[in-house]
């Protein structure tokens, strides 16, 4: 039976049911169409496929009926012709027997619909028990759910509670915020009157470092010159020895009668020769220390120089505010790179107290960093102000 007649008896049966027929006239029009169209013999799936109407225990009344009127119409077409009697009861028992055959049939078929019914029903039971797990963990979810809800709300409670806590505490911050702004003013013009005074200081100490620089160049060329004369008596004192030790040693070669004389003159010469070539050498070892001696002196000359605008104090105190967070970035940007001469590096980062923080330099910007954590101030103009970045991100991080 292919798609389309099955499509067609489906098309007829609902026909039918629109047309007001009922249960047992839709079950005798598929079992009819079953046998005598398709010759498929009925079955309680078969006609329920069809129909989509019937219990259990109707549809095998209405396949029991079409059958026993199919028994009727061919007994009364055999009764009805003109057959002989000992044909009649021949055919009668004929009938008979098919009629035992088509019972045994129809048992065997009603087994199997049976049992393929009551595996319905244990699927069936089974998928009721299945849902009834489900309704059952879906009522434990609900409770739960109801559970967190009223934890939530309880939370909120508490939420709303500290909330009203924390924006007393800011009004209390914000009233001692005043206070300190006052305060850092109050400092602010304290520190520029000590500015203007190390001014002033630092103006005394340039020109205590111009008459250095004066003392530094003429002792830089007495040395130069005490050098050069070193020098010079030594190349005039070692050249007439070795021309002299040259021609004793001609005379040796010639004379060998003066061989022990030329021979203590050489040692004489050699002597003297060791001695000049010694006092060389000290005078070597005062240039290299009077050397190190005007480095040191230009070290401090540059230092003073880059220092020049303000003093020691000034600018390490200059270097604590900024490392506390309590310059701001006008004031840093003011101080530019004056202060960069006091700058000195942390000890180790704030962040992970291991780490050593390194300044890096790329053109005009600074950056001070942790090569353990990655902290860093990020690029700046000055090294203050890398300090001070460097101080202030970490405490914005560890709240």
């Amino acid at each position: 039976m292919n798609d389309e007649a099955r499509d067609q008896l489906r098309r007829e049966i609902e026909t039918l049911r629109a047309s007001g027929a009922r249960r047992q006239e839709l079950s005798q029009h598929a079992c009819k169409r079953l046998f005598f169209d398709f010759g498929i013999r009925p079955s309680i799936a078969t006609v329920r496929e069809f129909t989509q109407t019937g219990s259990a225990s109707d549809i095998p009344k209405d396949i029991d009926a079409f059958w026993t009127r199919i028994r009727a119409a061919s007994r009364v077409r055999i009764e009805g012709g003109a057959i002989p009697e000992a044909l009649q009861e021949r055919a009668g028992e004929l009938l008979g027997q098919l009629f035992v055959e088509a019972q045994q049939c129809a048992r065997a078929s009603l087994a199997a619909e049976k049992a393929e019914i009551d595996a319905t029903v244990d699927a069936s039971e089974g998928r009721v028990r299945d849902a009834d797990a489900r309704r059952a963990a879906i009522e434990e979810a609900f409770q739960r759910s109801e559970s967190r809800a009223e934890a939530a709300a309880a939370r909120v409670a508490s939420l709303e509670a500290e909330l009203t806590a924390t924006r007393g505490q800011e009004s209390s911050a914000h009233d001692g915020l005043q206070v300190l702004i006052g305060r850092l003013e109050r400092e602010n013009e304290a520190l520029s009157k000590r500015l203007e005074q190390e001014q002033a200081a630092n103006a005394a100490l340039r020109d205590r470092l111009d008459v250095l620089q004066s003392e530094l160049r003429q002792n830089t060329e007495h040395y130069a010159g005490q050098i050069k004369d070193a020098v010079s008596e030594a190349e005039r004192r070692v050249k007439p020895m070795l021309v002299e030790l040259d021609s004793l040693r001609t005379m040796s070669a010639t004379y060998q009668a003066g061989v022990r004389e030329s021979s203590q003159k050489e040692f004489q010469f050699i002597q003297q020769l060791s001695a000049a070539k010694a006092r060389g050498d000290r005078f070597e070892t005062q240039v290299r220390k009077q050397s190190d001696e005007i480095d040191a002196l230009a070290h401090e000359r540059d230092t003073l120089k880059a220092r020049g605008s303000m003093s020691e104090e000034v600018g390490r105190t200059l270097c604590a505010l900024a490392a506390q967070g309590r310059l701001t970035d006008n004031e840093l940007e003011a101080l530019g790179t004056q202060i960069d001469a006091h700058v000195g590096l942390p000890s180790h980062c704030p962040a992970c107290e291991a780490g050593e923080p390194e300044l890096s330099q790329h053109e005009d910007e600074y950056e001070l960093s942790c090569p353990e954590c990655n902290h860093t101030s990020g690029a700046t103009s000055s090294k203050l102000a890398a300090l001070a970045g460097f101080s202030v991100s970490e405490r914005v991080e560890s709240p």
